[in-house]
């Protein structure tokens, strides 16, 4: 069940954070007064967003005792979940390159903590 519990949060987590970002990035002009009222609006969803991937961490490390792991596992779902927000605020699709290293970072990612 930690399994669970740490996958969701970790995703809803990024997702936070990065929809902030992406939403910053699309709809929010880059002066400097615009951009402090977002921030200072989005504040409290930084905070949950900041809870959700500590929780998701904390139980993710409980379930598979290793940290390494864990953050190994949160980098790449925070890839995907990079990708997704490119595709949902930019309507960017991601190319064969873009694929290609996303695999030789998994595949790294494998050959780092492989036993």
């Amino acid at each position: 069940m930690h399994y669970i519990y740490s996958s969701a949060l970790l995703l809803t987590g990024l997702l936070v954070v990065n929809a902030i970002y992406s939403y910053q990035n699309k709809h929010i002009d880059p002066h400097f007064w615009t951009t402090l009222k977002f921030q200072l609006l989005a504040l409290p969803l930084f905070l949950i967003a900041n809870l959700c991937i500590g929780y998701g961490i904390k139980w993710g490390y409980k379930a598979i005792g290793s940290l390494g792991y864990v953050l190994l596992a949160s980098k790449g779902m925070e890839l995907f979940v990079s990708l997704f927000m490119g595709f949902i605020f930019m309507r960017e699709t991601p190319s064969w390159r873009t694929w290609t290293g996303l695999a030789i970072i998994l595949i790294g990612f494998f050959v780092a903590k492989g036993k």
